[in-house]
């Protein structure tokens, strides 16, 4: 078995946890070792998001499904789920998984963007 990388363990270790904001905010992490397979490439089934105080999620990154393919007919398709949703409304953009820390920095960026504004 490979040797886990530092990022995926701090990753896989967030599975179950919630960490509340001033102001009621909440994020929620759901993180899941699994089979490896095209759609979740990475081994990891992830779901971060990000909460108002009266529940509704307002920002997060899954790959729970596949998101509808943005582009022209020459852009390639991403085979893989990983997607994140900008805000309520957003149905999904594609996401480019690098790593497990790179995921983690993109999900607490966008946190920070959403309590600036």
């Amino acid at each position: 078995m490979p040797r886990e990388d530092g990022g995926l363990a701090y990753l896989l270790d967030l599975d179950g946890e919630e960490i509340i904001y001033d102001g009621g905010y909440v994020a929620r992490f759901t993180v899941k070792r699994i089979a490896t397979t095209p759609a979740r490439p990475h081994g990891v089934s992830y779901s971060l998001t990000f909460h108002a105080p009266d529940g509704r999620r307002l920002m997060g990154y899954d790959n729970a499904h596949g998101v509808p393919h943005r582009g022209g007919r020459f852009v390639r398709r991403q085979s893989a789920f990983d997607h994140w949703h900008r805000d309520e409304t957003d149905e999904g953009q594609p996401y480019r998984f690098v790593s497990a820390e790179k995921l983690i920095a993109d999900f607490f960026d966008e946190i920070a963007r959403i309590l600036k504004e």
